[in-house]
Order: structure tokens, then C-alpha cells, then sequence
């Protein structure tokens, strides 16, 4: 699935990295833990996340990760959107609760991080 395939699946606000959104994604995570995100995340991840905050830049790029898409309408200031572009990381935004936008997205065939030994939650 490719970044501009979430965005209008979520009807997500690209705030920065419209020229990225050709990006393809493998995974998604949903998670406010930025150690969570550490520790489960693979190359070509995108995060869905209520976090605001720089933190959530810097975690995104010792990550690799594709992309944030920030949920329930949170907004990044702009430091944080200029940070991002700086780093050529995309970031949208959606106003979808994080368990909608994620399970649109599973149900759009997006997949999700498993711990490192998968795990079997069905």
C-alpha cells in the first residue's frame, strides 16, 4: 500500500511530504509508546499516533519509518511539521479515533507490527 492509498482511505490531511506519498508501506503501528514504536517496528512502517510532540519526529527517524499519520485530529506545531520535512518524513493527518483508522487500514490489507516473535492474537 503507498502513503497517498492512506490518505484517501483516511481522508488524512497531508501537512508535510506531498512529494513522498508514492512511498510504499509494508506495515502500520498504532501506539502513543514511543518505546512500543522502538521496539516492534520494521523498515517501511507507517505510525498512527496521538503524540504531537518532536519526540515523535525523532523516534520516526531512528525507525526508518515511512510516515506518521496523527490521529483524533491532532495537530503538530510547526516546529515539529518543519523538523519532519527536514527529514523528509511525511506526515497526515486524520480525524479518525486511532482503533477506526487502524482497522481501516487492516481492512485495506495493511498489516501490523508483530512483536519479534510473531505473535498469534486470533
Amino acid at each position: 500500500m503507498k502513503l497517498a492509498e492512506v490518505q484517501k482511505a483516511l481522508n488524512a490531511e497531508v501537512l508535510c511530504g506531498t512529494e513522498w506519498l508514492d512511498r510504499e508501506i509494508k506495515s502500520a503501528c498504532g501506539s502513543d509508546l514511543m518505546s512500543d514504536v522502538l521496539a516492534f517496528t520494521k523498515e517501511q512502517t507507517l505510525l498512527l499516533t496521538g503524540l504531537t510532540n518532536i519526540q515523535v519526529i525523532r523516534t520516526a527517524e531512528v525507525s526508518d519509518l515511512v510516515g506518521i499519520l496523527f490521529v483524533r485530529g491532532k495537530r503538530p506545531g510547526p516546529e515539529v511539521i518543519e523538523l519532519a520535512q527536514s527529514k523528509g518524513l511525511p506526515l497526515l493527518l486524520t480525524t479518525c479515533q486511532m482503533y477506526e483508522a487502524c482497522g481501516l487500514l487492516y481492512k485495506s490489507g495493511l498489516a501490523g507490527c508483530p512483536p519479534k516473535e510473531e505473535a498469534n492474537c486470533r
